[in-house]
């Protein structure tokens, strides 16, 4: 598990490119037969990945998170970001996961394996215990927004959150683009008592997104490929433009669980 320590908005505005890559993107997540996992000091957030065939992958449990199992203290968002039908055997229960579909296991399961697709993982620490459970497209709470004209015609699924999949602190959602819109989360916004990180991917090898990050008025860029996440702190701007359509996970964790609690940034405030 790499580990990625808090930064602060002075930080990032002396950063070149490869140093803004270092801290904030975390690439190949899903590139491999093994979880790979990033662990960031901004709200104790991790964000990780695996893509299993039909032989069962564990989640691991790093040394670095000091516990006798990773879900100890922890609760875990699981997304199939894969194209075909997946599973997910926790503590010896299965739940069959289809494209952009969504579980969430509980803090205090001791195992869990995946099978059969590629798996997004955003794990937050969580005080108190909710049940593992797994949801639908269609069960999760769809919200429209954007327009044509704007490029930035979406539909958000909101999965796990507090009229939804309750949990701890995690918020979690999958972001679908329509076909010809380009644009994600505008207008912008940043919400200081949340860590958010954006997981790209429906995107074509050969395409990118431009994700936007930092304080409004000193953005910064990062250049990314399918499959890979950004780890946005509370005071970061978070939004980008494709050069193809795409999905994207978004997955929240801090001081609270209101979906409404950000500050929106006006456009022609961007700098």
């Amino acid at each position: 598990m790499e580990i990625r320590h808090a930064t602060s908005p002075d930080e990032v505005e002396r950063m070149g490119t490869e140093e803004l890559r270092a801290r904030f993107l975390a690439t190949d997540l899903v590139a491999g037969s093994a979880v790979r996992l990033v662990y960031s000091h901004h709200d104790r957030l991790v964000v990780g990945g695996v893509t299993a065939g039909a032989e069962a992958v564990a989640l691991p449990n790093p040394d670095a998170l000091r516990s006798a199992f990773f879900l100890e203290r922890r609760e875990l968002g699981v997304v199939n970001v894969g194209d075909g039908e997946g599973r997910v055997l926790v503590d010896g229960e299965a739940f069959p996961l289809g494209p952009k579909e969504v579980l969430y296991v509980g803090r205090g399961a001791r195992e869990v394996n995946f099978s059969g697709s590629s798996f997004y993982l955003v794990s937050t620490p969580a005080h108190t215990t909710h049940p593992t459970r797994s949801a639908t497209m269609a069960e999760a709470e769809p919200v429209s927004l954007g327009s044509i004209e704007g490029s930035n015609e979406r539909t958000i699924y909101k999965y796990i959150h507090a009229a939804g999949i309750r949990s701890c602190q995690l918020v979690l959602g999958v972001t679908v683009l329509a076909r010809g819109s380009m644009w994600n989360t505008m207008p912008c916004h940043v919400h200081d008592r949340r860590t958010e990180a954006y997981f790209y991917f429906d995107l074509p090898a050969d395409q990118r997104v431009v994700h936007l990050m930092g304080k409004p008025d000193a953005t910064r860029n990062l250049v990314l490929a399918g499959g890979q996440a950004v780890i946005s702190p509370p005071w970061s701007v978070h939004c980008g433009f494709g050069t193809a359509s795409y999905a994207f996970v978004w997955a929240m964790g801090g001081e609270n669980q209101a979906y409404d609690d950000v500050e929106v940034v006006a456009v022609q405030d961007l700098r």
